[in-house]
């Protein structure tokens, strides 16, 4: 009986999936979209902010909604301002990021692969890496006063000390069967660094600059913002002595887009590929 049913029944009606309503649907598709997870989650923010603004919730000398930022934006680019700023910073940022690695960096596997150094140096590493950036600023302004090299030395200072904890740490999760074996075929120091040590220490100094160019870009607009005479973070400053709360907000909307642009085209990619080509990979190959 129960054959002579299933014999009966619409060939249509057994094999026809179930469609997922309409609604999930469409948010699996959009949730897809490069464009939607990037802009997606920053809709609610700046509706929040909209509507913050509108109630009248803040006097308009203490916040302004995203129309009047989106004006200033268009009223800075007229006047040449914001493009200025924009490349004063990015120079500085360049400059410190620069001379931070090429410190950090050679004294990070100084440090690792030298018992005598890293004895030495040691104590000193975290003890500096303890003080914050900015307690520098008032020796800095006293021995360079207020320029560029004020703000490099803040932004280099910043990114050396977390940069050569990274390279330490990469460099201890090098296995030590791999170096010994590497040695026992007859590899001499040089080799060994070049393709063992490097290769195992480069996850942890991707992540190592990853971090040290995040500490310094916020190093930057603390040293602008005190010592700088141009640069995002002298323009919000600026804007707060004369009471223009929207140069603020602009700064500050200015400051974390580039970063974002920065580490989502630049530093992120380039951790991952890192970790895929020296970590995730030979772990693998390892496992296997």
């Amino acid at each position: 009986m129960t054959a002579t049913r299933e014999r009966n029944a619409s060939p249509g009606a057994r094999t026809r999936p179930r469609r997922a309503p309409l609604a999930r649907r469409f948010w699996a598709r959009l949730s897809r979209n490069g464009a939607f997870r990037t802009l997606g989650p920053f809709v609610p923010v700046v509706a929040l902010w909209w509507l913050v603004a509108e109630a009248g919730v803040f006097p308009d000398a203490f916040f302004v909604g995203p129309d009047r930022v989106v004006a200033e934006v268009g009223d800075l680019l007229r006047k040449g301002v914001l493009p200025g700023y924009l490349s004063d910073s990015l120079t500085r940022l360049g400059y410190g990021v620069g001379f931070g690695l090429l410190i950090g960096l050679p004294m990070g596997f100084l440090t690792a692969m030298s018992l005598r150094v890293r004895k030495a140096v040691w104590p000193i590493l975290l003890f500096f890496q303890a003080i914050a950036d900015i307690a520098w600023l008032p020796i800095v302004i006293v021995w360079f006063g207020f320029s560029l090299t004020s703000v490099t030395f803040v932004i280099v200072y910043t990114i050396v000390f977390p940069l050569m904890l990274s390279v330490v740490a990469g460099v201890e999760q090098v296995p030590g069967e791999l170096i010994r074996a590497a040695r026992s075929l007859g590899a001499g120091r040089v080799r060994v660094f070049v393709e063992v040590i490097l290769p195992g220490a480069l996850p942890a100094v991707a992540s190592g600059v990853r971090t040290g160019l995040g500490y310094g870009w916020r190093a930057l607009v603390a040293a602008e913002i005190i010592v700088g005479t141009s640069g995002i973070g002298f323009m919000m400053f600026d804007a707060r002595r004369v009471g223009d709360v929207s140069q603020v907000f602009l700064g500050m909307i200015v400051l974390g887009v580039l970063w974002y642009m920065l580490d989502a085209l630049i530093l992120a990619p380039f951790e991952k590929a890192t970790v895929e080509r020296w970590g995730m990979v030979r772990s693998m190959e390892g496992d296997g």
